[in-house]
Protein backbone atom coordinates (compact mmCIF):
# COMPACT_ATOMS: atom_id res chain seq x y z
CA UNK A 1 0.00 0.00 0.00
CA UNK A 2 1.30 3.32 -1.00
CA UNK A 3 0.52 6.60 1.44
CA UNK A 4 0.36 9.99 -0.91
CA UNK A 5 -0.13 13.39 0.99
CA UNK A 6 -2.08 15.40 -0.97
CA UNK A 7 -2.72 18.96 0.54
CA UNK A 8 -2.36 20.38 4.37
CA UNK A 9 -5.55 22.12 6.01
CA UNK A 10 -5.35 24.51 9.13
CA UNK A 11 -8.08 25.02 11.05
CA UNK A 12 -8.50 26.50 14.46
CA UNK A 13 -4.11 27.07 14.91
CA UNK A 14 -3.78 23.18 13.91
CA UNK A 15 -2.66 21.61 10.32
CA UNK A 16 -4.10 18.94 9.53
CA UNK A 17 -2.85 16.53 6.42
CA UNK A 18 -5.17 15.38 3.60
CA UNK A 19 -4.07 11.81 2.12
CA UNK A 20 -4.90 8.96 0.11
CA UNK A 21 -4.00 5.55 0.03
CA UNK A 22 -3.29 3.15 -2.82
CA UNK A 23 -3.00 -0.60 -3.45
CA UNK A 24 -3.15 -3.13 -6.02
CA UNK A 25 -2.31 -3.34 -9.94
CA UNK A 26 -0.11 -0.03 -11.14
CA UNK A 27 -1.65 -1.32 -14.96
CA UNK A 28 -2.90 1.81 -16.34
CA UNK A 29 -5.65 -1.04 -17.97
CA UNK A 30 -6.51 -2.42 -14.55
CA UNK A 31 -10.38 -1.30 -13.61
CA UNK A 32 -10.26 1.09 -10.78
CA UNK A 33 -12.26 1.88 -7.83
CA UNK A 34 -12.30 5.01 -5.45
CA UNK A 35 -13.62 5.52 -2.35
CA UNK A 36 -14.33 8.98 -0.64
CA UNK A 37 -15.34 9.67 3.32
CA UNK A 38 -15.91 12.78 5.41
CA UNK A 39 -16.73 15.52 2.80
CA UNK A 40 -18.59 16.87 4.72
CA UNK A 41 -17.06 17.29 8.58
CA UNK A 42 -20.13 16.28 10.51
CA UNK A 43 -20.98 13.32 8.95
CA UNK A 44 -17.98 11.12 10.12
CA UNK A 45 -19.84 7.87 9.99
CA UNK A 46 -18.83 8.25 5.97
CA UNK A 47 -15.23 8.52 6.79
CA UNK A 48 -15.43 5.27 9.24
CA UNK A 49 -17.13 2.94 7.17
CA UNK A 50 -14.29 4.27 4.12
CA UNK A 51 -11.58 3.25 7.08
CA UNK A 52 -13.38 0.73 7.79
CA UNK A 53 -13.26 -1.06 4.69
CA UNK A 54 -9.51 -0.40 3.82
CA UNK A 55 -8.57 -2.25 7.36
CA UNK A 56 -10.63 -4.59 6.79
CA UNK A 57 -7.94 -5.04 3.23
CA UNK A 58 -5.16 -4.32 4.55
CA UNK A 59 -5.68 -6.86 7.79
CA UNK A 60 -6.30 -9.53 4.99
CA UNK A 61 -3.34 -9.08 2.97
CA UNK A 62 -1.10 -11.41 5.35
CA UNK A 63 -3.10 -14.61 4.65
CA UNK A 64 -5.58 -14.09 1.90
CA UNK A 65 -4.37 -15.53 -1.18
CA UNK A 66 -8.17 -14.57 -3.05
CA UNK A 67 -7.68 -10.60 -1.70
CA UNK A 68 -3.91 -10.94 -3.48
CA UNK A 69 -5.19 -12.14 -6.52
CA UNK A 70 -7.83 -10.35 -7.35
CA UNK A 71 -4.91 -6.64 -6.45
CA UNK A 72 -3.76 -8.24 -9.21
CA UNK A 73 -6.83 -7.14 -11.67
CA UNK A 74 -8.02 -4.06 -9.94
CA UNK A 75 -6.50 -0.94 -8.64
CA UNK A 76 -8.26 0.39 -5.25
CA UNK A 77 -7.82 4.19 -4.22
CA UNK A 78 -8.46 5.96 -0.59
CA UNK A 79 -9.40 9.06 0.40
CA UNK A 80 -11.22 8.14 4.16
CA UNK A 81 -10.98 12.03 5.07
CA UNK A 82 -11.58 14.44 2.71
CA UNK A 83 -12.41 17.59 4.83
CA UNK A 84 -10.01 16.82 8.19
CA UNK A 85 -10.47 20.47 8.75
CA UNK A 86 -14.78 20.69 9.13
CA UNK A 87 -14.28 17.27 11.43
CA UNK A 88 -12.10 19.20 13.89
CA UNK A 89 -14.46 21.98 13.82
CA UNK A 90 -17.57 20.39 13.76
CA UNK A 91 -18.96 21.57 10.79
CA UNK A 92 -20.76 20.69 7.44
CA UNK A 93 -18.08 22.74 5.64
CA UNK A 94 -14.42 22.90 5.45
CA UNK A 95 -12.68 25.59 7.79
CA UNK A 96 -13.29 28.10 5.29
CA UNK A 97 -16.70 27.98 5.39
CA UNK A 98 -17.25 26.45 1.74
CA UNK A 99 -19.56 23.30 1.30
CA UNK A 100 -16.86 21.19 -0.66
CA UNK A 101 -19.90 19.40 -1.97
CA UNK A 102 -21.41 22.70 -3.37
CA UNK A 103 -17.29 23.97 -5.28
CA UNK A 104 -17.08 22.72 -8.39
CA UNK A 105 -17.60 24.95 -11.37
CA UNK A 106 -21.29 23.73 -12.39
CA UNK A 107 -23.96 25.44 -12.51
CA UNK A 108 -27.62 24.12 -13.14
CA UNK A 109 -29.30 26.18 -15.63
CA UNK A 110 -32.70 24.36 -13.49
CA UNK A 111 -34.43 26.20 -10.42
CA UNK A 112 -32.47 24.64 -7.42
CA UNK A 113 -34.22 24.67 -3.85
CA UNK A 114 -33.35 28.03 -1.47
CA UNK A 115 -29.79 27.35 0.05
CA UNK A 116 -29.67 23.82 -0.36
CA UNK A 117 -28.87 23.97 -3.92
CA UNK A 118 -25.50 26.00 -3.20
CA UNK A 119 -25.83 29.66 -2.24
CA UNK A 120 -23.05 32.48 -2.47
CA UNK A 121 -24.27 34.86 -0.26
CA UNK A 122 -22.22 34.11 2.94
CA UNK A 123 -19.87 31.49 4.31
CA UNK A 124 -22.38 31.88 7.38
CA UNK A 125 -25.11 30.44 6.46
CA UNK A 126 -25.29 26.93 5.49
CA UNK A 127 -24.15 25.38 1.52
CA UNK A 128 -21.88 28.15 0.93
CA UNK A 129 -20.16 27.20 -2.64
CA UNK A 130 -17.25 29.78 -2.62
CA UNK A 131 -16.86 33.65 -3.80
CA UNK A 132 -17.71 33.52 -7.78
CA UNK A 133 -14.63 32.79 -9.80
CA UNK A 134 -12.60 31.68 -7.17
CA UNK A 135 -10.47 28.80 -7.24
CA UNK A 136 -11.58 25.36 -6.05
CA UNK A 137 -10.82 25.07 -2.15
CA UNK A 138 -7.70 22.59 -1.41
CA UNK A 139 -9.73 20.06 -0.30
CA UNK A 140 -12.08 19.67 -3.27
CA UNK A 141 -8.71 20.71 -6.41
CA UNK A 142 -7.44 17.45 -4.47
CA UNK A 143 -10.09 15.43 -4.55
CA UNK A 144 -10.27 16.12 -8.25
CA UNK A 145 -6.60 15.62 -8.96
CA UNK A 146 -6.73 12.10 -7.31
CA UNK A 147 -9.68 10.83 -9.30
CA UNK A 148 -8.53 12.21 -12.62
CA UNK A 149 -5.03 10.59 -11.90
CA UNK A 150 -5.82 8.01 -10.85
CA UNK A 151 -9.44 6.91 -11.57
CA UNK A 152 -10.44 8.18 -15.38
CA UNK A 153 -8.27 7.39 -18.72
CA UNK A 154 -8.93 3.56 -17.54
CA UNK A 155 -11.92 0.81 -19.71
CA UNK A 156 -13.37 0.95 -16.05
CA UNK A 157 -13.53 3.42 -13.02
CA UNK A 158 -15.74 3.83 -10.13
CA UNK A 159 -16.07 6.45 -7.52
CA UNK A 160 -18.00 5.50 -4.25
CA UNK A 161 -18.49 8.64 -1.66
CA UNK A 162 -19.84 7.64 2.03
CA UNK A 163 -22.18 10.33 3.43
CA UNK A 164 -24.82 10.23 5.60
CA UNK A 165 -28.23 12.50 6.44
CA UNK A 166 -31.11 12.07 4.22
CA UNK A 167 -33.83 9.72 4.80
CA UNK A 168 -34.83 6.50 6.27
CA UNK A 169 -33.23 4.45 3.32
CA UNK A 170 -29.32 4.39 2.17
CA UNK A 171 -29.73 5.89 -1.10
CA UNK A 172 -27.55 4.88 -3.76
CA UNK A 173 -26.74 8.50 -5.94
CA UNK A 174 -25.81 8.72 -9.71
CA UNK A 175 -25.34 11.62 -11.68
CA UNK A 176 -26.53 14.29 -12.90
CA UNK A 177 -27.10 17.00 -9.36
CA UNK A 178 -27.35 19.72 -11.30
CA UNK A 179 -30.16 18.68 -14.36
CA UNK A 180 -32.72 16.03 -14.66
CA UNK A 181 -30.85 14.99 -17.87
CA UNK A 182 -29.86 11.25 -17.95
CA UNK A 183 -26.48 11.01 -17.96
CA UNK A 184 -24.11 8.75 -20.95
CA UNK A 185 -23.70 5.59 -18.80
CA UNK A 186 -27.56 5.48 -17.91
CA UNK A 187 -27.16 1.86 -19.29
CA UNK A 188 -24.77 1.02 -17.49
CA UNK A 189 -25.07 1.93 -14.36
CA UNK A 190 -29.04 0.37 -14.84
CA UNK A 191 -26.84 -2.99 -15.29
CA UNK A 192 -25.26 -2.56 -12.41
CA UNK A 193 -28.30 -1.96 -10.83
CA UNK A 194 -29.63 -5.44 -11.95
CA UNK A 195 -26.11 -7.19 -10.63
CA UNK A 196 -27.10 -5.37 -7.45
CA UNK A 197 -30.21 -6.87 -7.23
CA UNK A 198 -29.96 -10.51 -8.18
CA UNK A 199 -26.77 -10.95 -6.23
CA UNK A 200 -27.66 -9.02 -3.15
CA UNK A 201 -31.76 -9.81 -3.18
CA UNK A 202 -32.84 -8.25 0.40
CA UNK A 203 -30.74 -5.11 0.35
CA UNK A 204 -32.25 -2.24 1.87
CA UNK A 205 -30.37 0.17 -0.71
CA UNK A 206 -32.58 2.23 -3.35
CA UNK A 207 -30.49 3.65 -6.39
CA UNK A 208 -31.19 6.46 -8.47
CA UNK A 209 -30.58 9.73 -9.87
CA UNK A 210 -30.05 12.50 -7.35
CA UNK A 211 -31.96 14.53 -9.82
CA UNK A 212 -35.21 13.09 -8.27
CA UNK A 213 -34.42 14.13 -4.70
CA UNK A 214 -33.00 17.70 -5.66
CA UNK A 215 -30.84 19.73 -7.90
CA UNK A 216 -27.95 21.57 -6.82
CA UNK A 217 -25.06 23.52 -8.04
CA UNK A 218 -21.20 23.23 -7.95
CA UNK A 219 -21.49 19.13 -7.08
CA UNK A 220 -18.13 17.80 -7.29
CA UNK A 221 -19.19 14.31 -9.21
CA UNK A 222 -21.47 16.39 -11.97
CA UNK A 223 -18.17 18.25 -12.36
CA UNK A 224 -15.91 15.55 -12.51
CA UNK A 225 -18.02 13.12 -14.45
CA UNK A 226 -18.56 15.43 -16.77
CA UNK A 227 -14.73 15.90 -17.39
CA UNK A 228 -14.38 11.99 -17.82
CA UNK A 229 -17.09 12.15 -20.70
CA UNK A 230 -14.46 14.07 -22.89
CA UNK A 231 -11.57 10.54 -21.86
CA UNK A 232 -11.60 7.42 -23.16
CA UNK A 233 -12.74 4.66 -21.34
CA UNK A 234 -15.53 4.56 -18.64
CA UNK A 235 -16.44 6.70 -14.87
CA UNK A 236 -19.17 5.72 -12.70
CA UNK A 237 -19.63 8.11 -10.05
CA UNK A 238 -21.69 7.14 -7.14
CA UNK A 239 -22.86 8.79 -3.76
CA UNK A 240 -23.75 6.39 -0.94
CA UNK A 241 -26.46 8.23 0.91
CA UNK A 242 -26.89 6.18 4.66
CA UNK A 243 -30.35 7.20 5.68
CA UNK A 244 -29.23 9.08 9.20
CA UNK A 245 -33.08 9.51 10.06
CA UNK A 246 -33.89 6.26 10.61
CA UNK A 247 -31.08 6.49 13.55
CA UNK A 248 -32.77 9.18 14.73
CA UNK A 249 -36.19 7.34 14.92
CA UNK A 250 -34.92 4.39 16.81
CA UNK A 251 -33.19 6.85 18.79
CA UNK A 252 -34.83 10.29 19.22
CA UNK A 253 -32.56 11.67 21.77
CA UNK A 254 -29.78 12.16 18.84
CA UNK A 255 -31.30 14.89 17.12
CA UNK A 256 -30.49 17.57 20.40
CA UNK A 257 -27.20 16.81 19.04
CA UNK A 258 -25.78 18.18 16.07
CA UNK A 259 -23.38 15.21 15.65
CA UNK A 260 -26.45 12.95 16.27
CA UNK A 261 -28.48 14.14 13.77
CA UNK A 262 -25.49 12.71 11.48
CA UNK A 263 -24.18 9.59 12.65
CA UNK A 264 -25.49 6.81 14.50
CA UNK A 265 -24.77 7.12 18.27
CA UNK A 266 -25.24 3.82 20.28
CA UNK A 267 -22.40 1.69 19.60
CA UNK A 268 -24.26 -1.54 18.22
CA UNK A 269 -25.89 0.63 15.64
CA UNK A 270 -22.61 1.73 14.26
CA UNK A 271 -21.24 -1.95 14.01
CA UNK A 272 -24.63 -2.65 11.99
CA UNK A 273 -24.08 0.24 10.11
CA UNK A 274 -20.11 -0.66 9.77
CA UNK A 275 -20.78 -4.53 8.42
CA UNK A 276 -23.74 -3.23 6.18
CA UNK A 277 -22.00 -0.82 4.01
CA UNK A 278 -18.57 -2.20 3.98
CA UNK A 279 -19.76 -5.53 2.62
CA UNK A 280 -21.24 -3.23 0.41
CA UNK A 281 -18.23 -1.30 -0.88
CA UNK A 282 -16.55 -5.05 -1.55
CA UNK A 283 -19.32 -6.03 -3.76
CA UNK A 284 -18.64 -2.77 -5.67
CA UNK A 285 -14.96 -3.56 -6.10
CA UNK A 286 -15.76 -7.48 -7.32
CA UNK A 287 -18.59 -5.58 -9.79
CA UNK A 288 -15.30 -3.35 -11.15
CA UNK A 289 -12.84 -6.55 -11.50
CA UNK A 290 -15.75 -8.33 -13.52
CA UNK A 291 -16.96 -5.31 -15.54
CA UNK A 292 -16.15 -7.05 -18.93
CA UNK A 293 -18.79 -9.82 -17.66
CA UNK A 294 -22.01 -7.36 -16.92
CA UNK A 295 -21.48 -4.41 -18.46
CA UNK A 296 -24.04 -4.23 -21.84
CA UNK A 297 -23.13 -4.17 -25.33
CA UNK A 298 -24.85 -3.45 -28.53
CA UNK A 299 -28.58 -4.56 -28.55
CA UNK A 300 -28.39 -5.40 -24.55
CA UNK A 301 -26.75 -1.70 -23.69
CA UNK A 302 -30.03 -0.06 -26.11
CA UNK A 303 -32.60 -2.30 -23.86
CA UNK A 304 -31.05 -1.49 -20.42
CA UNK A 305 -31.22 2.37 -21.77
CA UNK A 306 -34.63 1.77 -22.76
CA UNK A 307 -35.75 0.27 -18.93
CA UNK A 308 -33.47 3.23 -17.14
CA UNK A 309 -35.07 5.61 -18.92
CA UNK A 310 -38.90 3.79 -17.33
CA UNK A 311 -37.61 3.39 -14.30
CA UNK A 312 -36.07 6.57 -13.50
CA UNK A 313 -36.66 9.52 -15.16
CA UNK A 314 -40.38 8.43 -16.88
CA UNK A 315 -41.90 10.14 -13.84
CA UNK A 316 -40.28 13.29 -15.04
CA UNK A 317 -38.06 15.04 -12.54
CA UNK A 318 -37.16 16.11 -9.23
CA UNK A 319 -39.60 14.97 -6.87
Amino acid sequence: MTRRPLCEIEADGRRFPVEAFVLGSASPDAPAVGFFGGVHGLERIGAEVTIAYLRSLVMRLPWDDTLHRQLETVRLVFMPLVNPGGLWLGTRANPNGVDLMRNAPVESAERVPFLIGGQRISAAMPWYRGPLGAPMEPESAALCELVETELMGRPFGMAIDCHSGFGLADRIWFPYAHTPRPIAHLAEVHALCEIHDDTLPHHRFVLEPQSRQYLTHGDLWDHLYLRACDRPGMFLPLTLEMGSWLWIKKNPRQIFSRHGIFNPVIAHRQQRVLRRHVAWLDFIVRAACSHARWVPTGAQRADHARRALARWYDSGGPR
